[in-house]
């Protein structure tokens, strides 16, 4: 179930928009939206509800997720090299060949698939 405060179209123009920037989704709620096989580099996502959120083969390279809530999410062959996950709740994600290079993952929550 979506309850994501904006929609998939809505997040593809922005990152139009936004260009190399990265967008900027700080405690944004993107409860079980689909983000898959985005470019999403660089972006922040710090404090954002991305519970049940599908980012598999998404780029988030140099993306802050720190305090991020991804529980439940796919990020299956994402993409998140030097990516800040400080603190992040990675309860129950699919981690199944996530690309964690150089990322940083210290006190981060929960158990992975």
């Amino acid at each position: 179930m979506n309850n994501s405060e904006l929609t998939r179209i809505e997040v593809i123009k922005l990152i139009a928009i936004t260009s190399k920037q990265g967008l900027v989704l700080q405690g944004v709620s993107l409860n079980g939206i689909d983000l898959s096989k985005l470019q999403l580099a660089w972006s922040q996502f710090q404090k954002a509800n991305l519970t049940n959120a599908n980012l598999a083969e998404a780029d988030l390279t140099g993306a802050n997720l720190s305090g991020a809530n991804l529980s439940g999410a796919d990020l299956t062959g994402a993409d998140l090299t030097e990516a800040n996950l400080t603190g992040a709740n990675l309860t129950g994600a699919n981690l199944t060949n996530t690309n964690f290079e150089d990322a940083c993952l210290d006190g981060i929550i929960g158990y992975f698939k």
